[in-house]
Formats: structure tokens, C-alpha cells, sequence
């Protein structure tokens, strides 16, 4: 059984990371780096990488690059930046590293997206193609077969 002061600071705790996790959705444009969330949630950012997995299930950087890649996405079906404006319009510096998390999460490269997007949701309003094109978070963390006993 936990204690009173022990559960109301996991509550804090939780407000906490919840903040965290507003102002990346808010904020995902901007430089943002684990250091400067931890130092607005009044944590260490060791500390605030670890509980944010356990409460969300993946780290802060990789919660803010899924945040970046949906909004790509967004702005890929429109058509009307090449992948550079888009990559620079989400806040990532490095066309590199954008191409590659973009191919991890949606699995293919956001040229090839590009081209594609336009012609699978032709006619589908905006609202349901941004829910059924929504990249599946952790979709590269290993799966592991149930254990039989």
C-alpha cells in the first residue's frame, strides 16, 4: 500500500510530465531539446526521460519527433512544399535525420509520401485523413511473442 504524501506526489508527478507532453504538442516547431523540457517541469532530465516512458511509453524526443512527423504528414498531403520547407516548417534541423524517422514511422520516405498522399486521400476530408494516415508510435520497438506456460 503507498502512503498518502507518496501518492499525492506521483499525482504531481503525473501534472507534471502531463505539461511536459502539452508544450511538445504546442511547441514541436521550436528547438526543444529533453534539457529544457526537464528544466521547465522542475526535473533532472534523466529523471524526466524515465518517468515520461513509464507514463507514456516512449522518451520525450521520441514523443516530439512522432509530434513533427504527424504534422509533416499534414503538410505533405497538402502538396504545395517540396520535403525541405516541410522538414524546416516542423523544427527539424537535419533533412537526414528527418527522412529517416519519417521512413521509420510511416515506413516509407516522405518524397515517395508525397506522391502517394495526394491519390489516397483524394476526396476524404481532412479530419479522417489525418486520423487514418497517423503514424502508430513504437511502431519500431521489438515485439515479442507471448510466453506459453
Amino acid at each position: 500500500m503507498t502512503s498518502r504524501p507518496a501518492a499525492a506526489q506521483h499525482l504531481r508527478d503525473l501534472a507534471r510530465l502531463r505539461r511536459v507532453r502539452d508544450r511538445i504538442d504546442r511547441e514541436y516547431a521550436q528547438p526543444l531539446d529533453v534539457e529544457a523540457l526537464a528544466r521547465g517541469a522542475h526535473m533532472s532530465a534523466g529523471h524526466l526521460s524515465r518517468e515520461f516512458r513509464l507514463a507514456y511509453g516512449e522518451s520525450p524526443y521520441a514523443y516530439l519527433m512522432t509530434r513533427r512527423i504527424e504534422r509533416a504528414m499534414a503538410l505533405l498531403r497538402r502538396g504545395d512544399l517540396s520535403v525541405t520547407e516541410v522538414c524546416l516548417a516542423v523544427g527539424c534541423a537535419s533533412l537526414g535525420t528527418f527522412s529517416t524517422r519519417f521512413t521509420e514511422l510511416v515506413g516509407m520516405p516522405p518524397s515517395t509520401y508525397r506522391r502517394h498522399a495526394a491519390l489516397a486521400t483524394a476526396g476524404m476530408p481532412s479530419c479522417v485523413a489525418k486520423q487514418v494516415t497517423r503514424p502508430i508510435r513504437n511502431r519500431e520497438a521489438r515485439v515479442t511473442e507471448p510466453q506459453l506456460a
